[in-house]
Order: C-alpha cells, then sequence, then structure tokens
C-alpha cells in the first residue's frame, strides 16, 4: 500500500510518462491529445476530462526514413519506455516490430495505440476506456506485457535489446516461407 508522502512522487512519474506519450504525438497535420491535468492529494479540485484526439487525413512518411510518421512516433515511444522502465525488447526482434506495427495501425485507424495482441468487439470503446491503450494498465501497474514488447530481466524471452532498427520495422516478416 503506498503512504500519503509517496503520492506526489508517484503523481510526477505519471506526468512523466503523459508528457513522454505527447512528446512522441506527430505534428500538427496528424494526432493531438489533451489530457487533463491529474489532482493532487488535498485538494478539492473537481474536474472531468477525456481524451480527445483527432486523426489527420493522410499520414505522411517521416523524412529520410520510409516510416510512417505514427511508425516512427511508435518505434521512439517504444525505445523510450524501455529506458524509463528498466525493461527490454523480445529476443526475437520480429515479435517486436509486428507489435511496434500493430500498434501504429492501431493509432492511424482509432487514433491511439491500443493493444494489438488481444480481440476487441468494440474497438473505439476500448480505446476511450484507455485500460488497453499501450503501455497498459497491467504494464503500468506490474511490468506484464502480454505483447511480449517490454519484459523484464527475468523473463525467459527478453533480449538484450531496447532499440529497434528501422529496416525491422519496414519488413517485419522473415522471406517468404
Amino acid at each position: 500500500m503506498l503512504s500519503t508522502r509517496a503520492l506526489p512522487q508517484l503523481a510526477c512519474v505519471c506526468l512523466a510518462l503523459c508528457d513522454l506519450v505527447v512528446a512522441f504525438l506527430p505534428g500538427p497535420a496528424a494526432l493531438r491529445a489533451t489530457i487533463p491535468a491529474p489532482t493532487i492529494p488535498g485538494q478539492d479540485v473537481r474536474r472531468t476530462g477525456e481524451l480527445v484526439v483527432r486523426r489527420a487525413k493522410e499520414e505522411p512518411a517521416a523524412e529520410g526514413s520510409g516510416l510512417s510518421v505514427s511508425m516512427k512516433a511508435m518505434q521512439k515511444f517504444a525505445e523510450k519506455y524501455c529506458d524509463i522502465t528498466d525493461t527490454y525488447f523480445c529476443s526475437d526482434l520480429e515479435i517486436t516490430a509486428t507489435v511496434i506495427k500493430g500498434l501504429a495501425l492501431h493509432k492511424d485507424e482509432l487514433g491511439a495505440p491500443l493493444c494489438p495482441c488481444r480481440h476487441y468487439e468494440d474497438k473505439q470503446a476500448e480505446v476511450n476506456l484507455a485500460y488497453w491503450n499501450c503501455p497498459c494498465v497491467p504494464m503500468r501497474e506490474r511490468k506484464e506485457c502480454h505483447c511480449m514488447l517490454f519484459l523484464t530481466k527475468d523473463n525467459a524471452f527478453v533480449g538484450k535489446d531496447q532499440r529497434i532498427s528501422e529496416e525491422l520495422l519496414k519488413e517485419p516478416q522473415s522471406a517468404a516461407i
């Protein structure tokens, strides 16, 4: 159980993660999010807020990389999140590339990086709930990533990498089977 003294530090960590996610959102032509300010313990502040998402009509490629803006944003996000949480990508980087590609696709289609490794009856409703938006609640609370994107050092499938090359993101699948 958290002490009341730990709550301000926890709020700072949450704000840092929100800033990190917003920092990697593409420019004015693409996705934007307005995240409500959190309440601070001890304040009598009543706020209601929603995540407001606007999608662009088309997603241009990031300059010089050959990746879409959302794919590049998801790559940067995943690498930075690994650094912050001391987690690593899967030893099979094709799994990592496929998950990042799915997150970017959902970001383009739904306006948020919804976990691509789960089945949803209504994807837009799940985006609005935000439980499975990456990083999902189980990852944030217990460092449990169902997709095997962010793995702790004690996981049997953990790799040594916190970076992924753009080449793998362009073509995550092996040669024809």
